[in-house]
């Protein structure tokens, strides 16, 4: 006979289990609210985007109508803004990151007024004033001369920023108070190498090899310093080392260019096309890629590639050649800038062909002062320009040419405009641009570089190529001798696209002996091999890649690509250690 229960037992587990059950129930039907009012809230935000969007179309359909505004300056004036309040986002985000860490590093005697200067620096990046916050933690440095984290985060700054000599000194002292701090190293060796002091980079990069044998960056970075040393073996060792750590575009086309430099045609065809693969807009590989198809023989292949490179970046803007354009029609007749700003212009004009970032810090700090200066606004978009930021270059230029200028200075925003425009591959716009620039300005070289300008977006988008070769002669005539090779460029391009390949070649070559550019001789070696004359083309591409190379050792060579790549790994590097178990637990 089994044995009783004990009273109540039964009762009490059942009742248990029912008010577990109940608590799980409430659970989820508060949950279930929870999301049915997320959604709800969603879609009303949903329907307010909506509305404000077509709020805004109705107003900029109707500012078209009345000819007060143009799409695409809108365009270009929201993409610059967007660009501008993205970066001072990433910023709030770094900071916000670190702001716990920087206020436990405090090691001085004002506390309060050190955690009330955060919390004011934080205020600012909410506010999208990024240099209001990097000021305000610059007074907070000066409390904490010892906190290594907001040194750091001011140091990374200024190295992002371009502020080479700044960075430096600040990393520097980040390394006195913590000498196996990772990042500080890189950091530091790549601009230890920057300023020339390649033994003290190596030193520095090694240091953090042995303190993270496991990163990519700075293998790649040692290797890159290796490289631009021409100690090849070296180089290709730790690049290898990087690439089996983390594959990356830039590594692989640097392996590239070493294979190919050392005799190892088959693998530098290898590493360029794995560099390609990773990043199908890497215009130097498919360049090297091109002139390693051209030694095998494989001239179709190689047509390819240097097509798709020019195509890539039709007609990049050469600071020092677009500088001599808009120039040439008279600085005389644009204002000279006043004041502080003229000091500072001029210390960005000495920059601008070798360290376009640091020029354009200069020319903004300048137009602080005079914000309105129509030299400074141009010399402003065509640093924007060479260095790539293209649709603030458009949406400065626009900016001048609303004031309603006189001629001299329309002329040379003009010449901004449409070289930007067709950097961005704008080709419809810049043929728009060139028309109206052909009804605004009258004297002969302002027309010049309106009808060449046509020619060459007609020719690039495959149009209306009669009209493309007569703008092109219209511009030949009119341009005055120093800057012929511009029309002669722009002529010989509209024949390659005519297929009248002999013309090509003739126009272009004429050209190329007035002035020679990367993307001038590229288009002379396309001619060259459409007429199979294989040995000139080759002549052309390795003239186009030197000139190209001279190019990149004016704005810092492999060490722009070791500082870009630096730019884009380490906010991930530092991520990734955060979560890494610490080993000491």
């Amino acid at each position: 006979m089994d044995e009783a229960e004990p009273p109540g037992e039964g009762i009490g587990l059942d009742e248990h289990m029912l008010e577990r059950i109940s608590v799980l129930e409430e659970i989820v039907k508060r949950s279930a609210e929870t999301i049915r009012m997320l959604l709800e809230a969603l879609s009303r935000q949903e329907k307010n985007g909506f509305v404000v969007q077509t709020g805004l179309l109705a107003l900029k359909d109707l500012l078209e109508r009345k000819s007060m505004l143009s799409e695409e300056e809108l365009l270009d004036l929201w993409e610059s803004r967007v660009d501008v309040h993205m970066a001072a986002m990433e910023k709030r985000e770094r900071f916000l990151e670190r702001k716990e860490r920087i206020l436990a590093g405090f090691t001085g005697e004002r506390r309060e007024r050190f955690a009330q200067l955060l919390n004011d620096a934080e205020f600012a990046f909410y506010a999208l004033d990024p240099a209001k916050g990097i000021s305000v933690l610059e007074e907070a440095s000066r409390l904490d001369r010892g906190n290594a984290e907001l040194a750091f985060f001011l140091g990374e700054t200024y190295f992002n920023e371009g502020e080479a000599e700044r960075a430096r000194a600040t990393l520097r002292h980040v390394l006195v108070r913590e000498p196996h701090h990772f990042e500080a190293l890189v950091y530091v060796g790549v601009l230890e190498n920057e300023m020339g002091h390649a033994e003290k980079a190596t030193e520095l990069l090694k240091r953090a090899i042995s303190i993270r044998p496991d990163a990519f960056l700075p293998y790649f970075a040692l290797g890159a310093l290796y490289a631009s040393a021409g100690q090849m073996a070296k180089a290709e060792f730790h690049l290898k080392k990087a690439v089996s750590i983390e594959e990356t575009a830039q590594a692989h086309s640097l392996l590239g260019t070493i294979a190919y430099q050392r005799g190892k045609l088959a693998e530098a065809i290898d590493h360029l096309q794995s560099a390609v693969r990773l990043d199908s807009d890497d215009e130097e590989s498919l360049y090297q890629l091109g002139l390693c198809y051209l030694d095998r023989g494989w001239t179709q292949k190689a047509a390819e590639k240097f097509q798709a490179a020019l195509e890539l970046n039709p007609n990049r803007v050469d600071y020092q050649d677009a500088s001599r354009l808009v120039a040439a029609g008279g600085p005389r007749g644009l204002p000279r800038p006043r004041g502080p700003a003229a000091a500072l212009a001029r210390r960005a004009e000495a920059k601008a062909p070798k360290d376009p970032d640091a020029a354009l810090a200069l020319y903004r700090k300048a137009l602080e002062s005079d914000p309105e200066n129509p030299t400074l606004l141009i010399a402003t978009a065509l640093v924007c320009s060479a260095s790539g930021r293209t649709a603030e270059a458009v949406a400065t230029t626009r900016r001048v040419l609303a004031a309603g200028p006189g001629e001299m200075v329309a002329a040379a925003a003009y010449a901004t405009l449409l070289e930007a425009l067709r950097a961005e591959g704008k080709f419809r716009e810049g043929s728009r641009v060139a028309a109206e620039m052909l009804g605004a300005v009258s004297s002969n070289y302002a027309r010049s570089i309106a009808y060449f300008q046509r020619a060459q977006a007609l020719a690039e988008m495959g149009e209306d190529l009669d009209e493309a070769l007569e703008a092109a002669e219209k511009g030949l005539e009119l341009s005055p001798r120093e800057m012929r090779h511009f029309p002669l460029a722009a002529k010989g391009w509209v024949h390659y696209k005519r297929k009248e390949f002999d013309r090509a070649v003739e126009c272009l070559r004429r050209a190329v002996e007035l002035g020679e550019n990367p993307t001038a001789l590229t288009q002379l070696g396309l001619a060259y091999l459409a007429v199979g004359r294989t040995r000139e083309a080759r002549s052309a591409f390795d003239r186009a890649k030197r000139r190209g190379a001279r190019r990149l050792e004016r704005r810092g060579g492999l060490e722009a690509q070791m500082l870009e790549q630096i730019r884009r790994n380490l906010h991930l590097t530092e991520k990734l250690a955060r979560r890494r178990p610490v080993r000491a637990r």
